[in-house]
């Protein structure tokens, strides 16, 4: 049977063999978002499933997309309105000409998105870089958030700055460096705790985004931003429940930073799970759903 997927994804979807990856890529919807970033709305990619509840809203890490939820999505979205969308210079989300792509770019974008086609205080998860992207957020925007919630996350150490430095040729070195397939790889094996999920589909997943226009442009632009900062001064200022989620064996981020962030957002919880590297919600996306869904009812 032929598949059918929308004209704004690559041709290569079609090669996707597992289910969840083809159910989510054939759900991923397209809109265009008026900002303050450029006359020029922007045509965002995301995906809206489910129904009921306090809007629950995902955010993929770095140079990722919505089908980083493609297990996890269906399991919330089972019993609660949820929504993923591609962060402004990532996924499949159009990377127009002239917008720097910074964190802050990354904010003023996702809160457009937010208030055109949500517009109510939602939950907000936040993936590895997408935990730092939904601190940055909630610390902006706290009447948009109820709760939050924090997968793997970065945010509290600060990242690298070298991306700051960079310059032709060694910034399209770097990036390109990004696109080899065993680089992909291994930084996937790295991801997993249980390396049986680093299937062909998985990588796919990981490399589709990579087809589109001026992914290097962007992914350069934001690395020579300087990505996101440490918000270990500010986690003092988010009054929010909060979540962490933790993989017992991150190779990541590490598992360092899990009770820092408890110890620094006084409203908060730490769950660890089990046989979990740095990704739980795609090595053990029910029970990740689960704990989401508890703590929405908390």
């Amino acid at each position: 049977m032929l598949l059918k997927f929308n004209n704004f994804l690559p041709p290569e979807v079609a090669h996707l063999t597992e289910s969840t990856s083809i159910a989510l890529a054939q759900n991923i919807k397209q809109t265009s978002i008026n900002t303050p970033l450029s006359q020029q709305p922007i045509a965002t990619t995301y995906v809206n499933q489910g129904s009921g509840g306090t809007p629950i809203l995902l955010l993929h890490g770095f140079d990722s997309s919505v089908l980083e939820f493609r297990r996890l999505l269906p399991a919330l979205a089972a019993e609660n309105q949820t929504w993923a969308v591609d962060l402004l210079g990532f996924g499949f989300t159009e990377r127009l000409t002239g917008i720097p792509f910074s964190a802050a770019d990354i904010k003023t974008h996702l809160y457009h998105f937010w208030k055109t086609l949500i517009n109510e205080p939602v939950i907000l998860v936040g993936a590895s870089m997408g935990g730092a992207a939904a601190i940055d957020f909630t610390l902006d925007y706290p009447q948009s958030i109820k709760k939050l919630v924090l997968l793997d996350s970065a945010g509290y150490t600060m990242g690298a700055t070298i991306g700051k430095y960079l310059f032709w040729p060694l910034d399209y070195l770097a990036v390109e460096f990004l696109r080899l397939p065993k680089v992909r790889e291994n930084i996937s094996k790295n991801a997993y705790y249980n390396q049986s999920f680093v299937t062909a589909d998985a990588l796919l997943c990981t490399a589709l985004h990579l087809k589109l226009p001026d992914w290097h442009r962007a992914l350069k632009a934001f690395t020579k931003s300087g990505g996101y900062r440490s918000f270990r001064q500010q986690l003092s200022e988010i009054n929010q429940p909060t979540l962490i989620v933790w993989g017992e064996s991150d190779q990541i981020l590490g598992t360092g930073d899990a009770d820092k962030f408890k110890s620094a957002i006084a409203n908060s919880q730490l769950i660890w799970i089990a046989d979990c590297g740095h990704v739980p919600h795609l090595e053990q996306p029910q029970i990740t759903a689960k704990h989401i869904l508890d703590y929405r009812d908390y």
